[in-house]
């Protein structure tokens, strides 16, 4: 697949990116590029690999799922610069 100066210029109206005429061929040229680095990874066999989360195999620390500590609603709210009725109070943000 090869991408020419009025597909450049679409996906680069399309990405929202102002891109001068005399800096489409450069453009058009890298998306190129990119295309055949894409076309050189479906020629690798990749039968019977398993996919990847991580290049190094891990797992996170788990703990036990119990409360600790729990109701202390007011202790938290003392720190609040405003609390109403149990709750952070936020100042309006969106009218």
């Amino acid at each position: 697949m090869s991408i020419d100066l009025e597909t450049a210029a679409k996906v680069a109206k399309l990405a929202r990116i102002r891109v001068d005429e005399d800096a489409l061929p450069a453009l058009a040229e890298e998306f190129n590029t990119i295309l055949g680095f894409i076309e050189q990874l479906g020629e690798v066999d990749v039968e019977g690999v398993e996919p990847m989360t991580s290049v190094t195999p891990q797992r996170l620390k788990r703990r036990e799922d119990v409360v600790t500590e729990g109701d202390q609603q007011d202790k938290i709210l003392a720190n609040a610069p405003d609390a109403r009725e149990g709750f952070f109070a936020v100042p309006k943000v969106v009218e």
